[in-house]
């Protein structure tokens, strides 16, 4: 399988990877047909562990590989890593003021963030959702488009970031799907908008293999910028959800479990 996989474009590669990534979204939204209510100690500590990862992942596999290429290139490499990871985190903001969302701990309409909208409940957390998971996707795909160019991330390494993020991305299918059945929607309604999030996964990743196959000078801010998205996605939105409870030493715990299988899967693969 792996022999079969390794001898496919990236572009495709990264389309598979995103897929892969959506269905373990799917999973972990299923979780909906389980259990008949949010248990908030799980939830937070499944959403620690989410930002655990990705924090890993925006390291080892994203600034470190961009921090390599430039240096490779002749380049002064701090620079497209901070270029990229500042423009990263930039676009992630644009978007939370253009696209209206709430978040999955708020309560009432007042949270919302974004423009105005008549949009309901179950619909602005699913746009929530919906907005960190294209970090994602643009990880996938600068991962897997690094295939073959300057830098030591190979096959395995991206490999291994796939499955970090699909992993991850089991709780926040959970995270999701349960506070819509929460507010009253039925289970399978709530599986649906809790699948539906990841979408944007594969084509993202697309975008970024192709991004970076077509433009290989892209590569380290491409790389860099992902790390930006994601690490705004954490600060902004992980964390603050994880630690808004009275869970928050379980919820530091399960960050730092994300963060060391990241790492664990990072160095042994890559």
């Amino acid at each position: 399988m792996l022999e079969w996989f390794s001898q496919l474009s990236h572009v495709y590669q990264a389309l598979i990877a995103g897929i892969f990534t959506w269905g373990m979204t799917a999973l972990g939204a299923a979780v909906v047909f389980l259990v008949r209510s949010v248990n908030n100690k799980l939830l937070n500590t499944m959403q620690g562990f989410a930002a655990g990862v990705m924090i890993a992942a925006s390291f080892w596999s994203l600034l470190a590989p961009a921090l390599e290429f430039s240096e490779k290139a002749g380049q002064i490499p701090w620079i497209p890593a901070a270029i990229g990871f500042l423009l990263g985190g930039i676009f992630i903001r644009g978007l939370d003021v253009v696209i209206p969302h709430m978040h999955a701990h708020a309560s009432s309409g007042h949270q919302t963030e974004g423009r105005k909208s008549n949009l309901n409940k179950s619909t602005l957390l699913l746009l929530a959702i919906t907005l960190h998971n294209i970090p994602e996707g643009l990880a996938l795909g600068v991962a897997f488009g690094a295939i073959g160019h300057a830098t030591d991330s190979g096959l395995m390494a991206a490999v291994g970031l796939a499955i970090g993020i699909g992993i991850q991305n089991i709780p926040e299918g959970t995270a999701l799907s349960l506070p819509i059945h929460g507010d009253g929607k039925s289970k399978w309604r709530a599986f649906n908008f809790g699948q539906a999030s990841a979408l944007v996964e594969p084509v993202f990743a697309v975008i970024g293999a192709a991004a970076v196959l077509l433009v290989t000078p892209l590569l380290p801010y491409a790389l860099a910028f992902a790390a930006g998205a994601m690490i705004f996605v954490v600060v902004e939105e992980l964390i603050p959800e994880s630690q808004s409870g009275e869970n928050t030493d379980l919820a530091t715990l399960g960050l730092m479990v994300g963060f060391t299988i990241m790492m664990i899967l990072d160095v042994s693969l890559g």
